[in-house]
């Protein structure tokens, strides 16, 4: 039974732990800054160290903080199952040596980008008033293909209690259906314990009469699919007047922008998005105003104020929007958004001189997942959950300093500090990661979660 109100429900950002095999393999087709970055050392500890100290300055902030581990990587079973046989060793000296880019793609870090984890509706939103999960198929990449179902396994372990918490199977892995999560999926409402309107954003429709005016990118993918966006919907027992389906504009796709989320962000009742963001916008938010409780307030930025390729390279857009309890807003951005002079200035002289809700700007270094082509917004799932919902939680994944200071020691002890692609064929970073691993599980409380510690 939901024993949700307005008032005891907050949003949570439960952000992935970057993995020990965190490398620059340029594997994320349409993704600018993962393919201009590929073959460069990466630091695994840098990158995890980086991600934590987001996480604990926003608890610091008051902001509600949880942590979703790692995937296994390498995916030695992975390199088994397409026909690579023998010890560990001899599975991965075989393939970097026949194909050194299937052993990257076993050996992804990406997992720590958990906006692609799933999509969430709460509670105070679903028929049964229970918070409902569907993990993302990510059928567009091999490299994060590989994911769901240990993800599906952490999802359930972690909101494990049936009387608050729902989960539903992986879309079918084709490409009609491919889904790529809370990254093309925003909710938006009043408080947090409020009904509130789903934004799904797609990149084309699989099948059937294409809508009026939709076309599709020509240079890079789109991974999104109406279909999918809908299947969800359905799931989650969403109906037609709590959701809205709208086309991300392909020019912008074909920009580098993989994810509505690289170009637009919401929350509460806020929409900050690029005025490439939509196909159609004016229709967009249109509907949302009809279907929305609240009113909307859309904070719309005009490419002659940020154009697509600042846009891109700066993440502004992939920036964490959170809500503040007098109303306003902080907008938590990459340092690469100080180093594009326009979009800084648009920043300070629109965004907080502007007639709307955002009234702080933080500043965090994640770059070792940037380079990847991962910003604040993708390193985060969010779900509001109530008091009740927070306290059957399982396993210990809400911040705290003393978690905070175990996984830093925890990091510390496992991660190596550099790592280049040709590194990735020692069976010794193997080992390690496992060890690693188990050891987390311990620490988060979550119990048996990855192949290895399932027989």
């Amino acid at each position: 039974m939901n024993t949700a109100t307005i008032s005891n429900v907050q949003e949570v950002n439960f952000d992935g732990l970057v993995g020990p095999t965190h490398n620059y393999s340029g594997l994320a087709m349409g993704n600018v800054a993962s393919m201009s970055h590929g073959g460069l050392v990466s630091s695994p500890k840098e990158g995890a160290l980086q991600g934590l100290l987001k996480m604990k300055s926003l608890m610091d902030a008051g902001y509600a903080q949880g942590v979703l581990p790692p995937q296994q990587r390498p995916d030695i079973g992975a390199l088994r199952d397409l026909g690579f046989s023998g010890s560990n060793r001899e599975v991965l000296a075989c393939a970097a040596k026949e194909a050194p880019q299937l052993l990257r793609a076993v050996c992804s870090a990406s997992s720590m980008w958990t906006a692609n984890a799933g999509t969430i509706t709460p509670s105070m939103d679903s028929p049964d008033t229970r918070v409902h999960f569907t993990p993302a198929n990510l059928q567009s990449s091999f490299h994060r293909y590989l994911e769901p179902q240990t993800t599906g396994r952490v999802l359930q372990a972690i909101f494990r209690d049936e009387r608050h918490f729902a989960h539903h199977p992986v879309l079918p892995a084709t490409p009609a259906f491919s889904d790529e999560g809370a990254a093309n999926h925003t909710r938006l409402c009043g408080e947090y314990g409020e009904p509130g309107v789903h934004l799904f954003v797609y990149g084309r429709q699989a099948f059937g009469d294409v809508r009026s005016g939709e076309r599709e990118p020509k240079r890079y993918p789109a991974r999104q699919t109406l279909e999918a966006s809908q299947a969800v919907a359905r799931q989650h027992g969403l109906t037609v007047s709590q959701t809205v389906f709208a086309q991300q504009h392909p020019d912008a796709i074909d920009a580098g922008v993989f994810h509505n989320d690289v170009i637009a962000v919401g929350n509460g009742p806020v929409l900050l998005y690029h005025e490439m963001a939509f196909l159609d916008e004016e229709g967009t938010l249109e509907e949302l105003r009809a279907k929305m409780a609240t009113p909307l307030i859309p904070v719309r930025v005009p490419v002659e104020a940020v154009s697509m390729e600042d846009a891109v390279a700066s993440y502004l857009f992939n920036s964490q929007l959170l809500s503040n309890p007098d109303g306003t807003m902080t907008l938590v951005v990459p340092g690469e958004c100080q180093e594009r002079e326009a979009v800084w200035r648009t920043i300070q002289d629109y965004l907080l001189a502007g007639n709307n809700p955002i009234s702080e700007v933080m500043v965090k270094d994640v770059k070792q997942s940037m380079r990847n082509g991962g910003g604040p917004a993708c390193l985060r799932l969010r779900v509001a959950l109530s008091e009740a919902e927070r306290a059957a939680l399982t396993g210990r994944v809400l911040l705290t300093d003393a978690l905070y200071d175990d996984l830093t020691a925890w990091v510390n002890r496992h991660y190596r500090d550099r790592l280049a692609p040709d590194d990735l064929a020692d069976p010794q970073l193997a080992e390690e990661s496992l060890v690693a691993l188990d050891e987390l599980t311990q620490l988060l409380k979550i119990g048996p979660v990855y192949p290895f510690q399932l027989g």
